[in-house]
């Protein structure tokens, strides 16, 4: 045969942002090495794509599959969804380096910040490696995706200081020792560096994670120490990452950006917290991304451009009210003590306007958003007709009896006895209105999906099947051809990705095929697949055919093919 794979009759959009054509594509040891007509050619295996919309594979910028990678090697589900690369290792903390007496506070910070369960960390084959050279190489030749990961600040501050990592800023000797560490995961091919000084980041026990007792000194020196080891980018929550981002926060991130050379990656620009979209402050953002960009070290912010969609609950599965603890705590009664709790005027006062006061006091506990009433819905209620609550939210229901929203709630909650089922929802006009006029900033990275985090909540790994059915397809805001570019061209030449991202002769094959008309979400399922049959959501899409990888198919028309063509993507 003349090749390993022939895509054939398909419509290819290389990821440069060309216009369509339809050709053949031809693989051969990993490699595209043909496109164009192939009816004369042979393979060992073939793709009929008619009909069908040939792309690169998608590059997810923002993941935390570090943990999951080592006992799921396809990073279920988002290659379902067309991505063949993920970079994880984000938000200041990744699976290595991690001494053995460390592995349980490692877990512990995975297990708060990012929502994993403790139960399926200890599925991760810790024994396995130390230090992020080990990791990496524990991974070679076990992989169904293509992984990259940033070394995470929390990790090596852990490991040079102990337990004093949780206690005081970092001495010279230290911060040196630190550097080395970071050189070093860089050198074997580390994505970057991460920190963070989010004040929602707290380990398992309430206590702040090592990268938030880092002074400003220590953070620009290991970044300035991985950007003289190698290539990538820097992964940075500055303080503001949840109250909204000030001028310190700014000069901070400028100052990173000119002291490594590397891009620097945050979330929230413009927005009053990370988890938001940006709205007033925008205009403000776009000025600070001019001045950074006209100092030679512009920075870039990930976007979530597919709005959450969390279900809310009266009891124990809820995680969305921890910085509001007299709700949260409420959640873990038994049911006996929440009917009496709700019933005590006392009780009903201090948690009457609580959601909307949460917790902003970052030594009081973590400081996460709520969701706030105006973007909370009904689900299922046996109490409330489906008909009065249709397309409303609780603050709109509310206010239309003369009551404050968390009366409005905690009421539904007594009267359907604790079995409500809220919609954290934010698919509003003015998020609309406000993650179309941002999208279309070249610093703006469309994401986020947080793979392999807060499954728990939610699975995001539909994010870009929303990207391309909703913001290209049916709004328009993008051509086909330049939506497919933002998913995989431009986040892979920001990451330093320069060898993905799009379909060229002599390029790796990584490919996703699908149907330009059907491409989108379906469903979210909640199933028991996790190491110690820990449950998760599972985002289910339609419309992919296949995701290739180096040549290899890994999902064809839904299901695994048990290959395992995954590489280790190394900037440097």
């Amino acid at each position: 045969m003349d090749y390993d794979l022939i895509v054939r009759g398909g419509m290819v959009i290389d990821g440069t942002g060309l216009p369509r054509r339809r050709v053949d594509l031809a693989v051969k040891n990993g490699r595209v090495v043909r496109i164009g007509r192939l009816d004369h050619m042979g393979a060992v295996e073939e793709i009929d794509a008619t009909g069908m919309i040939v792309a690169p594979g998608i590059v997810d910028a923002h993941t935390h599959y570090d943990p999951q990678i080592t006992f799921d090697p396809y990073a279920t589900m988002s290659c379902f969804h067309g991505v063949t690369t993920v970079l994880a290792g984000n938000c200041g903390f990744s699976a290595a380096p991690t001494k053995a007496e460390d592995r349980e506070f490692i877990q512990g910070v995975f297990a708060k910040v990012e929502d994993m369960n403790p139960i399926a960390l200890s599925g991760v084959a810790w024994e396995s490696f130390e230090t992020f050279p080990e990791f990496l190489a524990s991974l070679e030749n076990r992989l169904g995706i293509n992984f990259a990961c940033y070394v995470g600040h929390s990790n090596v501050r852990r490991w040079v200081m102990g337990e004093a990592a949780i206690e005081r800023a970092a001495s010279a000797n230290e911060i040196a020792d630190m550097c080395a560490i970071v050189a070093e995961a860089m050198e074997a091919g580390a994505a970057g560096f991460s920190t963070s000084l989010s004040p929602t980041q707290n380990d398992i026990h309430g206590r702040p994670v090592p990268s938030r007792f880092a002074d400003r000194d220590e953070v620009v020196a290991l970044a300035e120490a991985a950007g003289r080891s190698g290539s990538g980018s820097i992964c940075f929550l500055p303080a503001g990452t949840t109250r909204g981002l000030n001028d310190e926060d700014y000069d901070l991130i400028i100052e990173i950006g000119q002291r490594s050379g590397l891009p620097v990656v945050i979330q929230g620009l413009g927005a009053r917290s990370k988890t938001d979209v940006p709205g007033s402050g925008w205009d403000d953002a776009v000025k600070v991304l001019d001045r950074a960009q006209a100092q030679g070290a512009p920075f870039y912010s990930m976007l979530i451009a597919r709005p959450f969609d969390r279900q809310v609950a009266f009891d124990e599965t809820n995680h969305h009210w921890q910085a509001v603890p007299t709700w949260q705590a409420m959640t873990r009664m038994p049911i006996e003590q929440r009917r009496a709790l709700l019933r005590d005027p006392a009780a009903r006062e201090e948690m009457r306007f609580a959601v909307e006061n949460q917790n902003r006091a970052p030594d009081k506990g973590t400081t996460l958003p709520a969701p706030q009433w105006q973007v909370v819905f009904v689900e299922a209620s046996s109490s409330l007709p489906f008909e009065q609550h249709q397309g409303r939210s609780i603050a709109e229901m509310a206010n239309a009896q003369g009551v404050a929203p968390g009366d409005f709630a905690l009421d539904l909650a007594l009267a359907d006895d604790f079995a409500t089922k809220l919609r954290w929802r934010m698919d509003s006009t003015e998020w609309s209105d406000a993650v179309r006029k941002s999208q279309v900033d070249p610093r703006i990275i469309v994401g986020t999906s947080d793979g392999g985090a807060h499954l728990a909540k939610d699975d995001q790994a539909d994010w870009s099947s929303y990207f391309l059915a909703t913001w290209v397809r049916e709004r328009k805001v993008w051509t086909l051809e330049e939506g497919i570019r933002q998913l995989t061209q431009v986040p892979a030449a920001i990451l330093g990705f320069h060898d993905r991202g799009t379909l060229r002769v002599g390029g790796y094959a990584d490919i996703m095929i699908f149907d330009e008309a059907s491409i989108g979400p379906l469903r979210k399922e909640f199933v028991h697949d996790l190491p110690g049959g820990v449950g998760r959501y599972k985002a289910i899409g339609k419309g992919v055919k296949a995701t290739i990888v180096n040549g290899r198919p890994i999902v064809m028309d839904g299901e695994l093919t048990s290959e395992l063509p995954g590489s280790l993507v190394r900037p440097s």
